[in-house]
């Protein structure tokens, strides 16, 4: 049975993207039939990211206005050959999308694959709400700031109000992805602790992905992480990530502090003493 899943915050900045892009990669690279939609029309970074912006014909509101066919418009990886892309319009505006036509566009991608991953725009306007609003699955992606965190709750709340299976009282399974975490700072009280977070925000912990150069590397080089680097820190959190929503239990390791020779040392003495 075929998944929808929206990758949604309702700050801009914390990773969206990079994570629709890493986490569908990641379910492809495990066998599994995935698309990843990208509903921010007019801005249209995710094909930047999966590096297919020179493939790009037809859009999302081409297909969601009759404009173009489903095949048309998606875009299979060179890399993983179950992995595609349906971008969105980058001379379009949110308001081109209905939520009929969504619907419909989202109905026939159920037929084709096990997931549909929909890359929502950042906010809680209009775009957003029709990334989350056929959602079987949410992942709310935050960064341990309080502003982050506090626009995560108001997503949390459109969730379970605004989506379809919230309105017919069945349950959207919902996750967080904590992104661009410091172990030094949180430990410093420059940051917010994941305990934090999770009391605030009161859903199942998805993975914790390390603040790192190599997300922002690959992103650059147009490649999800977990393919450009699956060696990686952050790559590893991303697949695990991955696998936890197929449904396997695997433990997740919060990233500790990187500490210096000399810091060690005078840690050693600090104890002795």
């Amino acid at each position: 049975m075929s998944k929808v899943m929206v990758v949604t915050s309702g700050k801009g900045g914390v990773g969206k993207t990079t994570s629709s892009a890493s986490l569908g990669a990641a379910l492809a690279q495990a066998g599994q039939n995935v698309v990843v939609v990208d509903f921010d029309v007019g801005l249209r970074n995710l094909d930047l990211v999966m590096g297919a912006e020179r493939r790009v014909v037809f859009d999302l509101v081409n297909v969601v206005q009759g404009d173009a066919k489903l095949p048309q418009a998606l875009i299979r990886d060179k890399r993983v050959e179950t992995l595609y892309l349906l971008p969105a319009s980058q001379t379009r505006d949110k308001d081109a999308l209905t939520e009929e036509g969504v619907g419909r566009v989202i109905a026939e991608l159920r037929e084709r694959f096990d997931w549909i991953v929909c890359d929502s725009p950042a906010g809680i306007e209009k775009g957003a709400q029709l990334a989350m609003r056929f959602a079987d699955i949410a992942v709310v992606v935050t960064n341990p700031e309080v502003s982050s965190v506090r626009d995560s709750d108001r997503i949390i709340g459109m969730l379970d109000s605004k989506t379809l299976r919230a309105e017919t009282g069945e349950r959207l399974e919902k996750h967080l992805l904590l992104t661009r975490y410091d172990a030094a700072r949180a430990t410093k009280g420059e940051m917010m602790k994941v305990e934090d977070i999770l009391e605030i925000l009161a859903i199942p912990l998805l993975g914790i992905v390390a603040e790192s150069p190599d997300v922002l590397t690959a992103s650059n080089v147009g490649s999800p992480v977990t393919l450009h680097n699956p060696a990686s820190a952050a790559a590893r959190s991303y697949t695990d990530a991955a696998r936890r929503l197929m449904g396997e239990s695997v433990a997740i390791n919060t990233p500790a502090e990187k500490r210096g020779l000399m810091s060690r040392l005078f840690g050693r003495k600090a104890t002795a003493a």
